[in-house]
């Protein structure tokens, strides 16, 4: 039966400091490892930020995940390790001002939701409604209409009808009387 030799533990990466320059020919810089560590200590303290600048749970992670994406990207450009944290802040407030940004662009081009329209059928029975009361209002005699218009239509008062016709408010009150019996009759009738 072979035997299995346990793996040696990886070394942990070295940290280089300012004094190191640089290592291997690359820019010291944040490492994964330190990355790491503040992503573990202070995640829920970037996602609370987020959560002040932004509304809903699904976002701020979100901002969060991404500030941790691109400051692991730049982690070369970020000089010193202490200043991660200030990196990641600055990172989480930029891109939760970009999400409010696409979401108010959003807003406003969002179209506008159409008025609740009547079905076809509806707006011919409408259309129908309208042709027999023109028709109706046809019949009338003048003064009874002109009242009927300018009570309904124009939205007038009794004593604006009898101001504007020149006749009795009384006079108003009869025609207008009389003329919506004959459009009841007419609009009852059979076509």
């Amino acid at each position: 039966m072979p035997v299995i030799a346990p793996v040696p533990a990886a070394r942990p990466a070295r940290i280089p400091n300012q004094r190191d320059g640089a290592e291997d020919g690359v820019a010291a810089g944040t490492t994964v490892d330190h990355l790491t560590e503040t992503y573990r200590a202070h995640y829920r303290s970037l996602l609370g930020l987020a959560a002040l600048l932004l509304d809903d749970t699904a976002s701020c992670e979100d901002v969060v995940q991404e500030a941790f994406i691109r400051v692991h990207s730049a982690r070369k450009r970020v000089r010193d390790p202490e200043k991660t944290l200030a990196y990641l802040r600055q990172t989480v407030v930029n891109l939760s001002r970009s999400a409010l940004r696409r979401r108010i662009l959003g807003l406003k081009l969002l179209s506008k939701p159409m008025p609740d329209m009547a079905s076809a059928e509806e707006g011919a029975y409408d259309q129908l409604e309208r042709d027999s009361l023109i028709k109706a209002m046809k019949n009338l005699q003048r003064r009874q209409r002109e009242v009927l218009v300018l009570r309904y239509f124009a939205d007038m008062t009794e004593a604006q009808v009898a101001e504007t016709l020149g006749i009795s408010l009384g006079s108003v009150k009869a025609y207008g009387s009389r003329g919506i019996a004959a459009l009841r009759l007419a609009m009852e009738a059979p076509a």
